[in-house]
């Protein structure tokens, strides 16, 4: 037994407060939208925090796990994901939410394997990297076999039609890769590929054609169409001024702001609590960087470098592409504020993923005393 570590607290400390932050968001956000659809006033937040209970116990148990554990099982969630993820493309076990065909319903039990796949992803490019770690100069090394089991863990996802998932999880595995060393000239020919295939599933759909052209201020702009969404955030935003209209007073979420509880929860919270409650959820990811950043510096082995760092960029790029989709600085994605925004799937593996770098802190800092003990005899 021993005591944790300075950037094991901090980024405990931090993940709790801001799931217990998203708890007291989503009852606010979601209680109208909830009592509309007969769960009563309540039911979205009891099911959020029924998850919450799930999700944290995992992570504290995840946490004390060595890291041989993920080193020998990495493999198995992104399996398990893939293939769940074959289901809901192929099987009727599959559900379109929003043009998106990305959920799973079994037995009333609704979840997204995407999730999954991005904690197998996580994980998995630790072990092979860490494992081909002489050879990383090499282009063939670092091709095989990474890159084409990451990329078919996207590409079942893109086949979904969930182009916000497939940008946070290409980030996510050149976070892998950045993090493990490679040079930048090993990147640029999967980067421009990346970037086309991009280009080509925007522009080949429809839907996502139209948000491009929203965006873009391409058309009418009504009300009515696809500016709705993006107008209520605007005034949401806008009515919260810099203190708020008061925690429970939103009036976008009375209906008016689509998602008010999942992908634009950051308007209702910039409306009931200002600017500066906005900055405050800022900061707090800014800290969660941090946190991860001196779990990195400290980390002693590549897979403890390149997992931390890939959690980091999943959920710190996350962040950054909910809240600007928010903002209008990029078109809608559709992809949830980690930690915050109400979606059982989406906050047991991202308390899965904190459990594993929590874990890694822990190694670190048992490797590190060792070591210092060697010198001291």
């Amino acid at each position: 037994m021993q005591p944790e570590s300075r950037s094991y607290f901090l980024l405990l400390g931090t993940t709790l407060f801001l799931l217990l932050f998203g708890l007291v968001m989503v009852l606010s956000s979601s209680s109208v939208s909830s009592y509309a659809g007969s769960q009563g006033s309540f039911g979205v937040f009891w099911r959020q925090a029924i998850f919450a209970v799930i999700g944290v116990p995992l992570m504290l148990i995840i946490s004390q796990l060595p890291v041989r554990v993920w080193r020998r099982w990495a493999w198995l969630p992104l399996v398990a994901g893939i293939v769940l993820q074959l289901l809901v493309l192929f099987t009727p076990l599959g559900i379109e939410v929003g043009g998106n065909r990305n959920w799973i319903g079994i037995g009333g039990f609704n979840a997204q394997p995407s999730e999954l796949i991005k904690v197998g992803l996580v994980a998995w490019l630790g072990v092979i990297l860490s494992k081909k770690e002489p050879h990383l100069h090499r282009w063939g090394h670092v091709l095989i076999p990474a890159l084409p089991v990451a990329g078919l863990g996207i590409f079942v996802v893109m086949l979904g039609g969930d182009l916000g998932t497939v940008m946070i999880m290409t980030a996510l595995v050149f976070g892998a890769l950045f993090f493990a060393g490679i040079k930048f000239r090993l990147l640029v020919i999967p980067v421009l590929i990346g970037i086309a295939l991009t280009l080509v599933i925007a522009l080949t759909s429809s839907n996502r054609l139209s948000r491009i052209e929203n965006f873009l201020g391409i058309g009418s702009g009504d009300q009515t169409g696809l500016s709705y969404q993006n107008q209520h955030a605007d005034w949401a935003m806008a009515a919260g001024g810099v203190f708020g209209v008061g925690l429970g007073n939103s009036k976008a979420k009375w209906l008016w702001l689509p998602a008010a509880d999942n992908d634009f929860i950051f308007a209702i919270i910039g409306e009931e609590l200002g600017l500066v409650g906005a900055i405050v959820v800022l900061a707090l990811f800014v800290v969660l960087a941090v946190s991860f950043l001196r779990i990195v510096r400290s980390s002693t082995d590549l897979f403890s470098r390149v997992v931390t760092g890939s959690v980091m960029v999943w959920l710190i790029g996350q962040a950054f592409v909910n809240i600007a989709v928010v903002l209008q600085v990029v078109p809608v994605l559709g992809v949830p504020l980690p930690l915050i925004s109400s979606g059982g799937s989406a906050l047991v593996t991202t308390l899965v993923a904190i459990g594993i770098v929590l874990s890694i802190s822990r190694h670190s800092e048992a490797t590190a005393d060792g070591l210092s003990q060697k010198k001291v005899r």
